[in-house]
C-alpha cells in the first residue's frame, strides 16, 4: 500500500557518491584557454544522501541535509555547526534587509567610515558584518576569519565598529572562514537584491600561538596564523551564498555538485528546491556593466560585440541583464545560464571583486555547477591571493560563452 504521506528514503550506495575534495587531491589541472573542457578533479569518493522523493509539505531542510552528509562522511561533521551559524545568520540578515526600509528601522544610509577598499560603509555593511563574524566565531569551529569590511583578519570577538585590532587565534579550530557580508549593498537603499558570500577554508594545523609570548614574537606567530586565509579557491572546503530577493536563496558547494535551498517562512526553514544545480551549457545573456565598454581590453569588446550583433560564434544575438549586485546576477546566470563578467578595464586594471572572498567562491559554485569562471587569462580558483582585499577580474558563466572569451584572449597573446 502506498501512504500518502511523502516518504524520503536515503540510499549511501557507491553509485550514488557524494565526491569531497581532501587537501591533497584538490588541485584542477590548469586550465587553458585554448581548451574546450572544464578539467576535472581528482577527488576522494564518500557517500552522499539521495532524496528519491522530495516532499512537498516539509521538504530536506537544511539542516537535515548537512546531518545526512555528516553520518556519512564523518571528516565533514564540523560543518554541520558551521552551516548552522550560517543558516540562521542568512535568516537574521534577511529580517534586517527587509525592515531596512521602515523608518523605525534606522538601517538605511551611510554608516559615516570608509572601510579598507576606501567605500562608504552602509549601516547594513557594518550591522551584518557583525552578525556573521559573531554567529561563525561562536559556533568554536573558526580559526581566523576574514571580511570584506575588516581592515585585517582579525578582531573576532569585538564589533565591527570597535576600534580593537587584538587578534584572536581560537586554538585547536578546524576552519577558516571569508566573506562578504553584504554584497550589493550600494543598492539596499533601493530595495534591489543583495546577498551574502562565504568561503570555507581548512585550519592550518601550524597555527599555535605561545600564550607566553611577546611583543614581536607574537606579532610573527599572529601572522603566521593569518596567513591561513590566503589560500587559492582550489582549497575551498565549502562555499555558499545568500540572496535576499523575492525569495530568501541559499546556494551551497561541499565539492560535490551545487545545491539550493529556499526559505521557508511558515516553518522558518530553508528547503532543498533544486537539488545538483547545472548550468546551461550555451546560453544568450550576458551581465556586465556596459558603460565601462570602451575601457574593456580588445578581446572582450570584440567577444561582446559579436554577442550583439548575433556575429558570435554561436551566431545568437545576446541580450544583457545586469543588476549591479554579484550574488543577483551569479544567481539568475546559474539558472538561466549566461555570462557574467566583472573585467578589468583602463582605470580598474585588476577589476573591482575581491579574490579571497568574493571571487573564489562564487567560482567555486560556478565550476561545481559544469561552468567557467576565468580571468579571461588563468582560471580564478588557481590565484593565490596576495592580500586579504586583493581585487580579480571575473568573467564567469556557461561553459560556451565563457570559452569564447577565453579563446579570444588566447588568440590575442
Amino acid at each position: 500500500m502506498k501512504f500518502s504521506l511523502c516518504a524520503i528514503f536515503l540510499a549511501a550506495s557507491s553509485a550514488n557518491a557524494f565526491t569531497s575534495q581532501t587537501a591533497g587531491n584538490r588541485a584542477f589541472s590548469s586550465l587553458h584557454a585554448a581548451s574546450t573542457d572544464i578539467p576535472s578533479m581528482a577527488r576522494s569518493q564518500t557517500k552522499v544522501p539521495v532524496f528519491d522523493e522530495v516532499c512537498d509539505t516539509t521538504g530536506v531542510t537544511l539542516t537535515r541535509f548537512m546531518n545526512e552528509v555528516a553520518m556519512l562522511n564523518p571528516e565533514l561533521r564540523e560543518l554541520t555547526t558551521l552551516f548552522g551559524a550560517i543558516d540562521t545568520a542568512c535568516k537574521a540578515m534577511t529580517n534586517l534587509v527587509k525592515r531596512s526600509q521602515l523608518p523605525s528601522s534606522e538601517t538605511l544610509g551611510y554608516q559615516g567610515e570608509v572601510n579598507i577598499q576606501g567605500e562608504d560603509q552602509k549601516k547594513l555593511d557594518v550591522i551584518t558584518n557583525d552578525l556573521l563574524k559573531r554567529a561563525l566565531r561562536f559556533t568554536g569551529r573558526l580559526g581566523v576569519l576574514a571580511s570584506e569590511e575588516e581592515d585585517v583578519p582579525v578582531d573576532l570577538v569585538g564589533g565591527a565598529t570597535s576600534d580593537s585590532q587584538e587578534i584572536v587565534i581560537e586554538e585547536g579550530e578546524k576552519y577558516v572562514a571569508v566573506f562578504d557580508p553584504l554584497d550589493g549593498s550600494s543598492n539596499v537603499d533601493a530595495g534591489i537584491p543583495t546577498g551574502t558570500i562565504i568561503g570555507i577554508y581548512e585550519h592550518s594545523e601550524n597555527c599555535d600561538v605561545d600564550p607566553a609570548c611577546v611583543g614581536d614574537e607574537c606579532t610573527e606567530q599572529e601572522a603566521q596564523c593569518l596567513a591561513n586565509t590566503l589560500q587559492p579557491g582550489t582549497n575551498l572546503v565549502a562555499a555558499a551564498y545568500c540572496l535576499y530577493s523575492s525569495s530568501t536563496f541559499l546556494s551551497l558547494t561541499l565539492g560535490n555538485g551545487v545545491y539550493l535551498f529556499t526559505l521557508d517562512e511558515t516553518i522558518g526553514e530553508f528547503v532543498l528546491s533544486k537539488p545538483d544545480v547545472k548550468i546551461p551549457e550555451d546560453c544568450n545573456i550576458y551581465s556586465m556593466n556596459e558603460a565601462n565598454f570602451d575601457k574593456w581590453d580588445k578581446p572582450l569588446k570584440d567577444v561582446v560585440t559579436g554577442w550583439r550583433e548575433g556575429t558570435g560564434k554561436s551566431e545568437t544575438r545576446f541580450t544583457s541583464r545586469y543588476i549591479g549586485s554579484m550574488v543577483g546576477d551569479v544567481h539568475r546566470t546559474l539558472l538561466y545560464g549566461g555570462v557574467f563578467g566583472y573585467p578589468g578595464d583602463t582605470k580598474n586594471v585588476n577589476g573591482k571583486l575581491r579574490l579571497l572572498y568574493e571571487g573564489a567562491p562564487m567560482s567555486f559554485i560556478m565550476e561545481q555547477a559544469g561552468g567557467i569562471s576565468s580571468t579571461g587569462k588563468e582560471r580564478v580558483m588557481e590565484i593565490t591571493p596576495e592580500y586579504v582585499h586583493q581585487r580579480v577580474p571575473v568573467v564567469m558563466g556557461s561553459k560556451n560563452a565563457v570559452q569564447e572569451v577565453l579563446d579570444a584572449y588566447a588568440a590575442d597573446a
